[in-house]
């Protein structure tokens, strides 16, 4: 240990280093792009590979005949990965960063752009690579159409998975807001009726704390806050074009 340095600086040195090569794909995303590439392109099924795993070794990996690799690479070498297929006659559709694709070369860039979230929480603009298609770019609408939905309904269920606090009405946060700006609903309170407060009292008993921290509003502000969340409820309910109609309006 260096002098100065704290065991936990020491041992963070060996600990391994997050990058954008640790993106563990989500099952329900993998399995979205597995399904598109073998209806564009009719590969055996039972003969996907799928190399790139914490300790795996693509380059000493046996591919059978009429193998295909679809698989997340580490973006970092995916020219190299990409030349070392190509070579060996391997067929792949792997993932691969948007922005910087079109310089992977000798292959068909499938351009979506979707956000995708990996498991390790990166956000990572997304496209593909391949050798299985003759065109050297293109786009794919339903294969993003396909993704966007996906990802959606992954996003929606971690939303309802999280836990959801009720608060008083005397309780301002920035969600809050961010909810009445988003609905054209105006509030504001001024700094002689609101006191900043990091949590309740009852959520102090049970270790919790309000997220973000927040204040706690006069009884006045709160009145007008409980009519501000009527609003955005009402608003909610409403269809975009309606919500458009009412931010018009108020």
């Amino acid at each position: 240990m260096a002098r100065g340095e704290t065991y936990e600086e020491f041992t963070a040195k060996f600990e391994p280093k997050k990058t954008t090569d640790d993106c563990y794909t989500p099952p329900e995303v993998y399995g979205c792009v597995l399904d598109w590439a073998h209806r564009e392109y009719g590969f055996d099924l039972a003969k996907v590979a799928r190399p790139f795993y914490p300790g795996g070794d693509y380059e000493r990996k046996e591919y059978p005949e009429g193998c295909t690799v679809v698989d997340n690479p580490p973006f970092s070498i995916l020219s190299r990965i990409v030349k070392h297929y190509q070579e060996r006659g391997v067929g792949f559709f792997l993932f691969a960063p948007t922005l910087t694709c079109m310089g992977i070369r000798n292959c068909c860039k499938v351009v979506t752009g979707a956000g995708v979230t990996y498991a390790n929480g990166a956000s990572v603009n997304t496209s593909f690579v391949t050798n299985l298609d003759p065109a050297q770019a293109r786009s794919a609408p339903d294969l993003r159409a396909e993704l966007d939905a996906t990802i959606e309904r992954l996003r929606r269920e971690k939303a309802k998975a999280l836990p959801k606090y009720e608060y008083p009405d005397e309780v301002l946060t920035a969600p809050m807001l961010a909810r009445y700006s988003k609905y054209g609903i105006g509030f504001r309170v001024g700094p002689q009726e609101c006191s900043f407060t990091r949590a309740l009292d009852a959520q102090r008993g049970q270790g919790k704390a309000i997220y973000g921290s927040g204040y706690l509003i006069s009884e006045r502000a709160a009145a007008e806050r409980a009519a501000a969340e009527r609003a955005a409820a009402e608003r909610f309910a409403l269809s975009p074009r309606e919500r458009d109609v009412v931010a018009s309006l108020g």
